[in-house]
This record gives structure tokens, sequence and C-alpha cells, in this order.
């Protein structure tokens, strides 16, 4: 039986001023299975996500600041195929991350077996590696899945969390909403625009 519930609200930060040297720009799972048309389990919203990100990507690169992408891995067999189906398999087109937003020299990739992205992979030793950085700004998709997970392992550790908005996407407005509000509501995130973040050192 279908309910009507108010969505929920979070306040938007409309400036965000940040220092190049104590930040790092992760960008979750920007991969073709997720974002292309033909992708196994494409989010339809994904691509809108793109050009922002790179907007972000090109500041945040000009500034000085750390690039970290998360790219979602699964072999054979992954348990993970019996709640979605297969998809960034790796070795497969599905698993690359999109061509618009390219990894470039000197940013970080950190391959995941599972949604968070400090569970079984080496984000940490890669945050760890820089002990100045305090702050992530947190990209990508799928906002209540992928994003929302690496955004609370992150707050859990400590780091000041910043979601622009614009720049991750979600299935449906209701669990991108519901995403937003928790990163806000339960990990103190700061949530706002990709145009509203500067890097000033």
């Amino acid at each position: 039986m279908a309910r009507t519930l108010e969505v929920p609200t979070y306040p938007m930060a409309e400036a965000v001023s940040l220092d190049p040297r104590r930040t790092a720009v992760v960008v979750v799972d920007m991969q073709n299975d997720f974002v292309k048309p033909g992708g196994k389990l494409q989010v339809p919203s994904a691509q809108e996500a793109v050009e922002p990100i790179a907007r972000l990507l090109k500041r945040a690169r000009e500034a000085g600041a750390l690039v970290i992408y998360t790219q979602d891995l699964h072999g054979e067999d992954d348990p993970e195929y019996r709640i979605w189906g297969e998809h960034v398999k790796g070795g497969t087109w599905g698993a690359e991350i999109i061509p618009e937003l390219a990894p470039q020299p000197g940013d970080e990739i950190v391959s995941k077996p599972r949604y968070d992205a400090f569970y079984a992979s080496r984000m940490e030793d890669v945050l760890r590696s820089r002990p100045e950085i305090d702050t992530l700004i947190i990209t990508g998709t799928v906002t209540n899945i992928c994003v929302l997970h690496t955004a609370g392992s992150a707050a859990l550790r400590w780091y000041k969390v910043v979601v622009p908005k614009d720049a991750v996407a979600a299935l449906s407005e209701f669990d991108q909403e519901a995403a937003l509000h928790q990163i806000d509501f339960l990990y103190k995130g700061t949530i706002t625009t990709v145009d509203a973040i500067r890097f000033e050192s």
C-alpha cells in the first residue's frame, strides 16, 4: 500500500572554502555499468552528475588537491551478484571508469569489493600517507549506497565530509534526498553544490 512521506530536509551550505592541501576529492564508482546506457546497473541520473564532477576535478587539480577514484570491482560468483546481478566485473567495459572523468597522472585509484570504499581496500593507506588531509569531498554514485557508506566510514574516522548534491546520483529522488539527510544528520556532513566550493590556501 503506497504512502505519502515528507521529503527529508537538510541545510545547504551556500559557500564552502577549503584548503586544497588538506582536501581530497573522492569520485565514487563513476563506471560504465553505473553511468552509461547499456550498463548493467545504469543509474539514469548519473550522467547529469558527470559535468559538475568534471568542473570540480578541474579546479581541484589546479589548486593541488588530491583526487581519488574508487572503482567497484567484482570477480566470478561474487556474493553481491545475488543482490544486484552481475555488474562491474573485473576486466569488462562495465568496470571501467567513464572516459569523461578519466583519471589523470597523480590521481589515486582505489578498487573496492563492497559499498564502503574503506572496506577491504587501500583507501585508508592512501589517506594515512597524507596525514595533512582532513576533509573529503565525496561525489559519484550511488548516493544512498556507495556514496552514503563511504561518507559514513569517512566520518567515523573523523574526516570532515562535504557532498555537493549536483555531483552525486541515486536511483530515485527519494533515495537522493534521504541519503543527503542522513549524511547531514548522522555524520554532520556539509551538503552543498559544486559551484559553492572554493579552494583557498
